[in-house]
């Protein structure tokens, strides 16, 4: 901006009608300056808001997580439960998908799935082809998809390719940041986050003005600043003689 109050500035060394072109170059100016300087700072505004939230006592943070079946739930669980700041963990339910389902097939797993395993404590058929299964608490989402693999082994002779174990994760909000890191280092990131941090996250992004509209302004403040460069060397002598004018104003 420095730059640019300068330029205007040089007004008086350039020809009337090249005004224009200073306008132009503190508008470009600017916005450049908004999109790589501007933009990155502004953009960290959520995480910098966020942080009251995460240093206030007692807030919670839950995450559902969504799991592969390879996933070694064991230790993973005892995993997040040996770090500092954790609440609770819970497989809550899992996914299995097969193939799209006509109307005969959707009834046949519609009365079939509630008898494969007693812990199975709700569950749902899509057309889709796949099947949504709620489980009894406490109950090991691993076992569940072994009673179903063994099931579906027995009437079709194959294996199942894949299964997806959906769970909850509740932490102290001061350290969302460690278990974040904790989850991504085994390929995790969490579905969703629900919590007064995350709240505070999707208020302050909801307020925000784009990476566009900030860019956009800068080359508007730019060419504001330009033009008080233009004439400043008309303001100043105004302001002096009305100092001046109050000044001998006071005296009389």
């Amino acid at each position: 901006m420095v730059f640019i109050f300068s330029i205007g500035m040089l007004r008086q060394y350039i020809p009337r009608k090249e005004v224009i072109l200073i306008i132009i170059v503190a508008f470009l100016i600017g916005s450049i300056g908004g999109a790589f300087f501007l933009d990155p700072i502004y953009d960290e505004l959520p995480n910098v808001v966020s942080l009251v939230e995460k240093n206030m006592p007692n807030n919670e943070e839950t995450l559902y997580l969504d799991l592969s079946s390879s996933t070694n739930m064991k230790e993973l669980k005892d995993n997040l439960s040996g770090t500092e700041g954790f609440k609770s963990f819970k497989e809550e339910s899992i996914t299995i998908p097969l193939w799209s389902f006509n109307e005969q097939e959707m009834d046949y797993y519609n009365s079939i799935v509630g008898n494969i395993d007693s812990n199975y404590k709700n569950f749902t058929v899509n057309q889709s082809g796949t099947i949504d299964i709620t489980l009894a608490d406490n109950y090991s989402a691993t076992d569940a998809i072994k009673s179903f693999a063994d099931w579906y082994k027995l009437v079709y002779g194959g294996s199942l390719s894949y299964a997806q174990i959906h769970a909850v994760l509740v932490i102290d909000s001061t350290a969302l940041d460690t278990f974040e890191a904790n989850l991504l280092e085994r390929g995790i990131v969490a579905s969703h986050i629900e919590g007064p941090v995350q709240d505070s996250i999707d208020n302050t992004n909801s307020s925000m003005l784009s990476n566009v509209e900030i860019t956009l302004l800068s080359g508007v403040i730019g060419v504001v600043v330009a033009v008080l460069g233009i004439y400043v060397d008309s303001v100043v002598p105004a302001f002096r003689r009305f100092k001046k004018f109050l000044s001998e104003k006071r005296r009389r």
